[in-house]
């Protein structure tokens, strides 16, 4: 029995891995080619994902300390850190994988890990396959995820299975055990992205007051010493990455204002809109503009139905568990307009922190992946013993996969860090400062400057993340004037001893005059040439 079971699970992993390769499509058939590079929150993902694994081994206190923004401390608190993700990755880019290469295989694991945890967590409770097949598949591919490519910090929701499995043992059976696995799973899905540390909180929070009938009648002080025991569990964990967090919202004042977390909340649009290419194209286009995709699809929301109606509704404690988690999930992605939402920004700091209170609906897809499974292994135990039963469950499982299907995927073609920057590697280079310099406004195109400091790793001036430094706009505000005397004086005072300059990103009659103009400065001394891109030496 047990081989059996170890022989499906490794059956349900290549499945999913077929599925991610599919959904993707054509990834897979050239993964350090393709990618999403065209868009910046990419480029920075798979930076920090480089980041990860060149710090991590050679100096572990000070990861939050990036090379962007530089003179800038804990810089990679920014944006989110994804030191799960980039522990994943690095042994890829130990060996000499592009961080492109890497962000790519790890996207195609992401969704992959995330549809077979929901598949062996479902098969788990109810005891079929088929059901475990139609969970994983909405848990995985759904209009959220499906539309989060560029954001690798959405996509390894693995863990979060887990800890749904461990948080039901722990009801169930209270040991100490389960506890330890419940602070372990929530910990490492809150180390994938702090986003992801809200919404696993919070519905582990959830799910234990939907329980709480159960627990408390049965062995109340033993269920809640298990959770206590993971509560530590978990705060040990993840507290010596939030710290930096901490620090950087303290010393820059860096939070999401009610009004700015309003714009990103959730309206009637967001569970409308897919991308799924036959919703899309018949009617769900005309919901699209500014909505968070959340349209769990039309078979999902039938699936789940059946599970609530069919698989015991609200005496089923599972079932009632993650309909209270989906609700609570479509209540928070409203954000401010939910009352009580203002109430919980002031008194949890993380809130103030997150800016897309719209990504809370993941949790009532969440819900309805687990329910719809429900839904399935109800239909089965009524309809198993037919001849027709696995043809029914196939169409299933093909129809929630139509549903979403957008493939093939627009990607563009990475051509890899060009090789000038690899002159950058020299011990004399103390600091790095790129040309043009963007302004706030136009921020994201240092993306690609970030990307490219993968080749070299010195502290750079630029940089992209999701929170600007306050310093970086004085410095954009000298910069932008380069090379006058001005930016010399800024640049040793940055202790910058080379910079870059992007010839061709300036238009034609800036191009000549900066051209002349670098020739022309005793300080500058061209190091080397690449087509349109000069390395200088500052002095």
């Amino acid at each position: 029995m047990a081989l059996r079971h170890r022989r499906l699970a490794a059956l349900a992993l290549a499945a999913a891995l077929a599925l991610a390769a599919l959904h993707t499509w054509p990834l897979a058939t050239a993964p350090g080619r393709l990618s999403r590079v065209d868009n910046a929150d990419t480029q920075l993902n798979a930076w920090i994902l480089g980041w990860v694994a060149h710090q991590a081994p050679r100096d572990p206190l000070h990861l939050f300390d990036a090379n962007i923004f530089h003179p800038q401390p804990r810089a990679l608190a920014f944006s989110e850190h994804m030191v799960v993700q980039g522990l994943m990755g690095a042994p890829l880019g130990w060996a000499g994988a592009s961080p492109v290469l890497v962000y790519n295989l790890l996207l195609l694991a992401g969704f992959a890990l995330s549809a077979w945890a929901m598949f062996l967590l479902v098969r788990h409770w109810t005891g079929s396959a088929a059901a475990g097949a139609v969970a994983g598949s909405l848990f995985a591919f759904n209009a959220h995820l499906m539309t989060r490519m560029p954001h690798m910090q959405a996509l390894h929701v693995e863990f979060l299975p887990l800890a749904l499995w461990a948080l039901d043992r722990v009801i169930v059976h209270g040991r100490r055990r389960d506890a330890l696995w419940l602070g372990v799973a929530a910990a490492l899905q809150g180390l994938t992205s702090n986003y992801l540390l809200v919404l696993v909180t919070v519905a582990l929070l959830v799910a234990v007051l939907a329980r709480a009938p159960e627990w408390l009648r049965t062995a109340p002080a033993r269920t809640i010493g298990a959770l206590a025991t993971a509560a530590v569990v978990l705060a040990v964990l993840v507290a010596p990455f939030l710290v930096p967090y901490y620090l950087v919202q303290r010393d820059q004042g860096l939070t999401r204002s009610l009004d700015e977390v309003a714009r990103f909340s959730s309206t009637w649009r967001d569970y409308l809109f897919t991308v799924g290419a036959f919703h899309y194209g018949a009617w769900s286009h005309r919901v699209a503009d500014g909505a968070t995709a959340m349209f769990p699809g039309v078979g999902a929301i039938l699936l789940a139905g059946c599970g609530i109606m069919l698989a015991g509704g609200s005496r089923d404690p599972r079932v009632r568990m993650m309909a209270a988690i989906g609700v609570a999930g479509v209540a928070l992605s409203f954000g401010p307009a939910m009352p009580g939402y203002a109430f919980l920004y002031r008194w949890m700091p993380l809130l103030q922190g997150l800016r897309a209170p719209a990504r809370f609906g993941f949790l009532a897809l969440t819900a309805i992946a687990v329910l719809a499974g429900f839904g399935v292994a109800a239909l089965q135990q009524r309809w198993g013993g037919r001849r027709w039963w696995p043809a029914l469950a196939a169409s299933l499982l093909i129809l929630v996969h139509a549903e979403i299907f957008c493939a093939p995927v627009d990607y563009r073609a990475f051509e890899g860090v060009p090789r000038i920057y690899a002159t950058l590697r020299s011990d004399d280079v103390t600091a790095v400062a790129e040309f043009p310099f963007f302004t706030p406004a136009s921020i994201f195109r240092n993306a690609t400057y970030v990307l490219n400091s993968t080749a070299h790793w010195k502290p750079l001036v630029n940089g992209y993340s999701g929170f600007m430094p306050a310093s970086y706009e004085t410095f954009a505000g000298v910069l932008v004037n380069f090379p006058n005397e001005w930016s010399r004086n800024l640049l040793l005072e940055l202790r910058v001893s080379h910079v870059i300059v992007h010839f061709d990103a300036y238009d034609e009659t800036r191009r000549q005059g900066l051209a002349a103009a670098c020739a022309g400065a005793p300080w500058l001394t061209r190091v080397a040439t690449d087509g349109a891109i000069t390395v200088y030496r500052v002095r």
